[in-house]
């Protein structure tokens, strides 16, 4: 039923189409930007325009950035030998929110899930492997969510990286199993981080 004509449907389309959004708050967002002065409006469109264009991977750890290295990576105070794996730059957020953790990290953007036809090759985990060989690293802390997929890539890391002579360890299960870390308050995070255990 088309109530508020072309222009508005397809606003309230666009933004139902995005994650977490549905009819109704897509609607609510729709009038809401609609009402906005027209700078706002014009400075909103213009920061999802830039950041489409401008951000890219971090060519070290693989977060999204828009400089050739992410503000951790590039950080002389972060600890370069220890390094936190997480599957999406989401979780990387969280926890650099607790503000206790001193490492730097790697981004591999998704887990290996073969019955979705994801394998080790369509995650960085390769980009993972180059950079050990690379780097002095004392430490990998593996952070993959407490999901079937998530602990088999714990798993596969764990076996591909332990040869190297790298401390393996999986940060500990205060994180409940199938929890998503972007959605679990600090204090928790913090408590796996530190709960860790060696695989």
């Amino acid at each position: 039923m088309n109530i508020y004509g072309g222009q508005v449907n397809r606003l309230i389309e666009e933004l139902s189409g995005l994650p977490g959004i549905g009819g109704k708050s897509a609607q609510r967002l729709a009038f809401y930007i609609i009402n906005m002065p027209e700078d706002r409006v014009q400075a909103l469109s213009d920061s999802i325009i830039n950041a489409k264009k401008h951000i890219k991977y971090c060519k070290t750890c693989y977060t999204i950035t828009d400089n050739e290295e992410c503000p951790v990576c590039s950080s002389k105070s972060r600890d370069h030998n220890t390094i936190m794996v997480v599957e999406t730059p989401r979780e990387l957020a969280a926890y650099e929110r607790t503000g206790k953790y001193e490492g730097v990290y790697h981004v591999l953007h998704g887990v290996i899930n073969p019955s979705a036809g994801i394998g080790p090759q369509d995650i960085k985990l390769k980009e993972l492997m180059v950079r050990l060989q690379k780097e002095d690293v004392k430490e990998l802390i593996i952070a993959t969510n407490s999901s079937v997929e998530g602990e088999a890539t714990a798993m596969y890391i764990s076996k591909m990286v332990k040869p190297a002579g790298i401390k393996v360890t999986r940060i500990a299960s205060g994180v409940p199993v199938g929890g998503d870390l972007e959605c679990i308050d600090e204090v928790t995070l913090l408590r796996a981080l530190e709960g860790r255990i060696d695989l």
